[in-house]
């Protein structure tokens, strides 16, 4: 017994995993409409007088027009058309301003600088209890980026007080311009191996330092300018090339090679490999240990201390009133280490130590600026690299963040911000920062209300960089090298890579991918091989585009995948599918004319089993995803 069949539907409903959306809209809905006289011919009883005659020659008719505009649409735009169609809004933009200021010079100039500083805006309704809140996170704050960067300069084979430096500029530029309230910024792990595995193919750090430090203040003005032109083109979308599965699989490989780098200063070696692979690494490591005398003191005195912290964390989390015990660990691990060794004279038994830490403040560092030389090219290109993945760190931390707490994060914003706070950092002896995930979690944490916990953050640091730095002299290299491992957990989300394997395999080779290749091989390696997958996964997407049989819910007018819901109910002679795809070109045509006669050959099958008396008379194609298309380019162009 066949279902009951109702009026028409005015349209097909297309689905997906968060909810439904129509097809037709405004515009399409007397164009799909028409399917509707064919579908009265194909379902009415035999007995029915009605003039088919007329009907089938109007729907034939009809037929030919959709045929023409199926047969001549707009090409869909490629990637230089939209960087074309970007730069062009900007201009626009830019322009509409520029006239708003001459038209209006006071209210427009109040304007133009409220959007490049939304500190303007914000600090119109900001309170004493909301400072209270900040002083608060901006202290807890400070006591876990003091050893953090000292620890992470290292990590880029930089001199400590560069770490500080970079926790000092960037952060004051960012809470001017920055839209996120829990962001932390400063110099974080990924970009500081990034920096170390890259540059010191170009400059020894240990030969030549000078030098080295001059190439990477010079990566980092770079990387500031790419990032400012993101934001000022709106070309945010060209960091989505870089994919969440890629992110996941290269940051817990490269939380296994900061760990590894971590053993010369958790073992005391003099002697270390540049290379970052963690073969080279471990017969480093074997060598050292079984070749040469080695101090225990430095590897007690530093599990010690690693132990405390993660024992301070693991308290931290069980109870949300201890979140400042994990936060001031490591500040209370180098000031207890440091007088450890003071006391005990340990230095003079084997035990390295961090020695002088200039302090003071921010020297320029605009005489060391190199823009010619024979490494010109490859520092603009290791600024690229740099700058897509300080700002993907960034961006996602921020959202995740912003999610939370229910506000928006301009991206473009983001960018610029990131970017003028790179470059004026690269004038200021700071290499590159960003947004880091364990400060900023330690932010929240601490119940931040605005981005003046950073203000305060970099107030303390530089304070400390004026007066303290002296007492940091018999710190141990082994407590920094403690404190990087205690972060490097929250890089490596196995959860994530579990529900990646779970949801697209094609993910998870990206993931995979970009893990082994930075363990095995380099930091870059791991990054091209994830990208070359998120982009053979775009093109195999697009040549074999999903196809989709679609059947009524039971009681309304929306249509969902037979295989997925199969409790639809199919219109006897017509088979309705749905290609998810928003662009046919030669590349997929074949393979989607072969997928739709298989599917109509599949039902002829199903019918002939079911003893069904008749075939499929019509076949409508869902093009839902190519309307939208073809609506958006036709807007762009008219």
């Amino acid at each position: 017994m066949q279902p009951p069949m109702g009026p028409p539907p005015p349209g097909i409903v297309a689905s997906g995993e968060s909810g439904t959306h129509p097809i037709a809209r405004e515009a399409d809905q007397r164009e799909l409409s028409k399917f509707s006289q064919t579908l009265q011919l194909i379902t009415m009883p035999s007995s029915a007088s009605v003039d088919t005659t007329t009907a089938s020659c109007k729907v034939a008719e009809d037929a030919a027009v959709r045929a023409r505009w199926v047969l001549d649409p707009p090409r869909p735009p490629g990637l230089g058309r939209r960087l074309a169609d970007s730069i062009a809004e900007t201009a626009v933009s830019h322009r509409n301003k520029l006239r708003k200021l001459k038209e209006q010079p006071l209210s427009g100039t109040i304007s133009v600088l409220e959007a490049i500083f939304p500190i303007l805006v914000w600090f119109r309704s900001y309170s004493p209890s909301k400072f209270k809140n900040d002083l608060l996170a901006g202290l807890t704050l400070a006591s876990l980026c003091i050893p953090q960067s000292i620890g992470y300069a290292t990590l880029a084979k930089l001199d400590p007080q560069y770490g500080l430096y970079t926790s000092v500029v960037p952060p004051l530029i960012y809470a001017a311009m920055g839209t996120s309230r829990e962001l932390a910024i400063g110099p974080v792990a990924v970009v500081s191996l990034l920096l170390s595995s890259i540059a010191q193919k170009l400059e020894d750090p240990d030969a030549n330092p000078l030098a080295y430090t001059r190439l990477v203040l010079t990566i980092t003005f770079f990387s500031g300018v790419f990032q400012t032109a993101f934001g000022l083109l709106r070309l945010g979308f060209l960091v989505d090339f870089l994919s969440h599965a890629a992110i996941v699989g290269f940051m817990a490989g490269a939380a296994i090679v900061i760990g590894l780098q971590q053993l010369k200063g958790l073992l005391g070696l003099t002697h270390f490999t540049n290379k970052t692979d963690i073969i080279s690494v471990l017969k480093v490591v074997w060598t050292s240990v079984h070749h040469n005398p080695w101090n225990p003191y430095n590897f007690i005195l530093g599990c010690s201390f690693l132990i405390f912290i993660l024992i301070t964390r693991f308290l931290g989390r069980r109870s949300r009133k201890l979140f400042w015990l994990p936060a001031t660990a490591p500040l209370v691990s180098v000031i207890l280490s440091t007088l450890i060794v003071f006391l005990t004279r340990a230095d003079e038994h084997g035990v390295k130590i961090v020695k002088h830490i200039k302090g003071g403040l921010n020297p320029s560092s605009v005489h060391q600026l190199q823009f010619s030389g024979p490494h010109a090219s490859e520092v603009a290109k290791i600024g690229l690299i740099v700058a897509v993945i300080a700002l993907t760190e960034a961006i996602a931390v921020g959202r995740s963040f912003a999610s939370m707490k229910g506000y928006h994060l301009d991206g473009n914003k983001e960018m610029m911000a990131m970017g003028f706070m790179n470059i004026v950092g690269s004038f200021t002896s700071c290499y590159t920062g960003t947004g880091s995930f364990s400060r900023s979690a330690v932010n929240h944490s601490a119940g931040c209300e605005t981005a003046m916990s950073n203000i305060v953050m970099a107030i303390t640091v530089l304070l400390s960089l004026q007066f303290f730095t002296r007492l940091l002299y018999y710190t141990p290299n082994a407590i920094l090298a403690s404190i990087i491992l205690s972060a490097l957990p929250g890089l490596v989300d196995l959860n994530e890579a579990y529900y990646i394997w779970r949801v697209d395999k094609l993910d998870f080779l990206a993931c995979i991918a970009a893990f082994f290749g930075v363990l095995f091989a380099s930091v870059e390696i791991g990054l091209l091989l994830a990208v070359m997958i998120s982009f053979a996964k775009i093109i195999l997407n697009t040549i074999q585009p999903g196809i989709e049989n679609l059947g009524r819910l039971p009681g309304t007018d929306v249509f969902y995948d037979v295989n997925q819901y199969p409790m639809t109910i199919k219109t006897p002679g017509i088979l309705t599918i749905r290609i998810r795809s928003a662009l046919l070109c030669f590349a997929n045509a074949s393979f989607v004319i072969e997928r739709i006669l298989k599917s109509v050959d599949e039902e002829e099958d199903a019918d002939i089993k079911g003893t069904a008396e008749r075939g499929t008379q019509l076949v409508i194609l869902d093009m839902s995803s190519k309307l939208d298309e073809h609506r958006h380019i036709w807007n762009c162009f008219s």
